[in-house]
């Protein structure tokens, strides 16, 4: 640890989570770039392409509470590079289910797909928890905007890049450029994450400065060897704020997996773009809603530095936000390209602004349980990404075209509006009552009976 100056580690760690959540939404979304070519090559319909986006989120789902769990008992740092390797060698192997019998190829991609969702479940917990470890509180909304941006900043990189490879090489090959950068980088990850107390680069100032301004700076340490306790979960689950944040969450993820999933097919289907133009013209909304979701965070965190609550201070991007995101419907009655692609943009810079429920946990969540509330949060919003493909998927069947897909993904705007500003309340953080004394852990009750 450095003794001499001030060092800003903090924003390495910053970088680091930028940079792994790139990949992370670069590896969701490289089925949505493929899905159209996927889709003829393999000859399925709509529902069965609804059904193959959904597959991750099945699995995303049901891998929260245990990832959180995972990062609360064993620490950030290695089940985060447990997660990066192998959900990027999952992808990896979807490279290779082209040359299968049409029927193997659908059930081994939703397997692999399945897959992939449960080895991300850690991921963003793992963000909140190192957020909360290394951010002080007047730092926590920027941090978590821009962790949480970089869903958009991979569009805009990855989709051009992923819309080349598929249509110069085929769909299978963007599965295993993507599968190889993962691997990689988790060598890199091991590297370079620390906590904040273990980092060899901090100094004492910095240190200092994080855990006085309310980081979390001790949340890896002294972990019990049972883990977390789960009998805090109905703690969680009775809070009125905490309910109102998961609903919010969960209709802000609508559109997120709107934009990843079925948002390049509808642009060579219903606007008759190729794949090519497509991925090209995906990145242009992505690249504002980065902006939006950068924006947001400085927005909030300038809100607090100049005195206002913290609820005012995260609840007002995040309902502005929101209220600009459902613009989408518009391209309902635009025929110009132009136009549709203005109106996407506009409403993906929107979502980027109210894009604040992860700055939300890391101010809420009690530190004993921080990656469990996290895993709870990213549940309840998660299951969207498997509703979402499946109703677009179901609506697109039955009515032949996108319009009431867009309405629909309008209407979970405004239904988040509604949650943050009627259901939420007062945004502080959750003080724990500790369960009776002995209340056992799930695996040492398993281990008695």
């Amino acid at each position: 640890m450095q003794a001499t100056k001030k060092t800003h580690v903090r924003y390495l760690i910053l970088l680091m989570l930028f940079l792994v959540t790139t990949i992370n939404y670069a590896d969701r979304a490289t089925i949505a770039i493929a899905g159209s070519s996927l889709q003829k090559d393999l000859g399925i319909d709509a529902v069965t392409l609804g059904y193959i986006f959904s597959a991750f989120g099945w699995a995303y789902v049901a891998g929260q509470i245990p990832g959180g769990w995972l990062l609360d008992r064993f620490g950030s740092k290695n089940v985060y590079a447990f997660s990066i390797f192998t959900w990027s060698l999952f992808t990896l192997l979807q490279g290779f289910v082209g040359g299968m019998p049409v029927a193997w190829a659908v059930v081994t991609l939703f397997a692999l797909r399945f897959l992939v969702g449960f080895a991300e479940a850690p991921s963003f917990p793992g963000n909140a928890r190192i957020v909360a470890a290394w951010f002080p509180t007047q730092e926590r909304g920027t941090a978590s905007a821009i962790f949480n941006s970089a869903q958009y900043f991979a569009t805009a990189l990855f989709a051009p890049i992923m819309g080349w490879i598929v249509f110069s090489f085929g769909w299978e090959h963007v599965f295993i450029v993507m599968g190889a950068l993962g691997i990689l980088f988790s060598m890199v990850w091991l590297k370079t994450l620390y906590n904040p107390r273990q980092h060899p680069r901090i100094s004492p100032a910095e240190l200092d400065h994080i855990e006085r301004n309310g980081g979390l700076v001790d949340m890896d340490q002294k972990r019990g060897n049972d883990g977390p306790k789960w009998g805090y979960i109905k703690q969680l689950l009775t809070s009125r704020m905490l309910l109102g944040v998961y609903l919010g969450q969960y209709c802000i993820n609508a559109i997120t997996y709107f934009f990843l999933t079925w948002f390049p097919v509808y642009l060579v289907q219903e606007r008759g773009m190729t794949i090519l133009k497509a991925g090209f013209i995906a990145s242009l909304p992505a690249v504002c809603g980065f902006i939006g979701g950068v924006l947001g965070g400085v927005l909030s965190d300038w809100l607090l530095r100049r005195g206002n609550s913290l609820t005012f201070s995260r609840k007002l991007p995040i309902v502005c936000g929101l209220l600009l995101s459902t613009t989408m419907v518009f391209c309902n009655y635009v025929e110009a390209e132009w136009m549709v692609v203005g109106f996407m943009t506009l409403a993906f810079f929107g979502k980027g602004i109210g894009a604040l429920g992860w700055a939300v946990v890391a101010d809420t969540s009690p530190k004993q349980i921080a990656g469990l509330s996290g895993g709870l949060f990213n549940t309840f919003g998660n299951i969207a990404s498997i509703t979402t493909p499946i109703v677009i998927g179901y609506i697109i069947s039955a009515t032949g075209s996108f319009k009431w897909a867009l309405v629909y993904v309008g209407a979970n705007a405004l239904v988040a509006v509604f949650s943050y500003l009627v259901i939420v309340g007062p945004i502080k953080r959750i003080e724990l009552k500790e369960p009776p004394k002995g209340e056992p852990a799930p695996r040492a009750e398993l281990a008695r009976q």
